[in-house]
């Protein structure tokens, strides 16, 4: 039986997955900045006997020049290490038969080059950016509205990331536009669908007991990890703000504090409390992929 309380739990463990933007960089003008210790937390987690995977909701490149430029900030990954909403899309797209117009950032649509994109039969949103304009959305709530059948697909349902510059809206924004006025619900491609979640289990090879989300988004990272069955880690970094700056929806989840030294703590999601009663901590990397080693070795 698997352990159900921690530390016991984390002694379980046999993988941890990592979102990016936010938990290991800030994105930004040119390749964007690491967060500090994200660097040597990768190398911890790599050298460890965990498995290690990368889970991220970025649509403003292709899975290799994103990667790219993280190899270019310091961080030893490889691209078939990272899970992307782009390339999940265009398998589904293909598996299903359907023709997308795309409403994505100019850097994505390598993705879709294998794909057929002629007379499109449903509409593909990612984070734009600035190619959410009126006119784009226009034409693809056009192109919905021309359809017996329509079919929206959101890579990712994110409200808003983080940049070197501030917070930035996200494409859950244009995705509740559309739902609204086609009056459809859209398919969300990446996180925080239990589906991608489970691909990445199922590359891993692991049940969900068994590995840990770390994210700095409550609501697809950590709420996202346990509708699929795992444990979740939310971090002070990137797009972190106190539950009172948002109305955000409740999420199941208890604290656990390690003696981590230097004030440094952080909290772990488990079935039983509500968000809104959580303290937060802030967490320093290199300290907790320590603990989780130690636990990992002392099983």
């Amino acid at each position: 039986m698997a352990d159900t309380d921690w530390p016991g739990c984390a002694r379980s463990l046999k993988g941890v997955i990592l979102d990016m933007c936010g938990v290991l960089y800030d994105s930004g003008e040119g390749d964007g900045v690491a967060i500090p210790g994200s660097i040597e937390a990768v190398k911890r987690l790599k050298a460890s006997d965990l498995q290690l995977r990368f889970c991220t909701n970025e649509t403003q490149a292709a899975r290799e020049t994103f990667v790219a430029k993280l190899q270019r900030l310091g961080f030893d990954i490889l691209v078939s290490e990272v899970f992307s909403p782009a390339p999940a899309a265009a398998a589904v797209l293909k598996e299903r038969g359907l023709r997308p117009h795309l409403l994505v950032y100019d850097g994505l649509l390598p993705e879709f080059d294998s794909v057929d994109q002629s007379n499109p039969n449903c509409v593909v949103i990612g984070d734009a950016a600035e190619k959410f304009t009126y006119q784009n959305l226009n034409e693809a709530f056009r192109v919905l509205t021309d359809l017996e059948k329509p079919l929206l697909f959101s890579l990712g349902q994110g409200r808003y990331y983080k940049e070197t510059d501030g917070l930035k809206l996200d494409v859950g924004a244009y995705m509740k536009a559309l739902e609204y006025a086609c009056d459809l619900k859209a398919e969300v491609v990446g996180k925080p669908s239990p589906t991608f979640f489970q691909s990445v289990l199922n590359d891993m090879g692991l049940q969900p007991h068994e590995a840990l989300m770390i994210g700095d988004d409550l609501v697809n990272d950590v709420g996202g990890a346990q509708r699929c069955g795992m444990r979740g880690v939310q971090v002070r970094t990137g797009k972190y703000r106190s539950v009172g700056s948002f109305n955000l929806p409740k999420i199941n989840m208890s604290p656990y504090w390690p003696p981590l030294g230097h004030g440094c703590s952080y909290w772990l999601v488990k079935p039983s409390m509500s968000v809104c009663e959580q303290p937060k901590f802030p967490l320093l990397r290199c300290h907790l992929v320590l603990w989780l080693n130690l636990c990992f070795y002392n099983r």
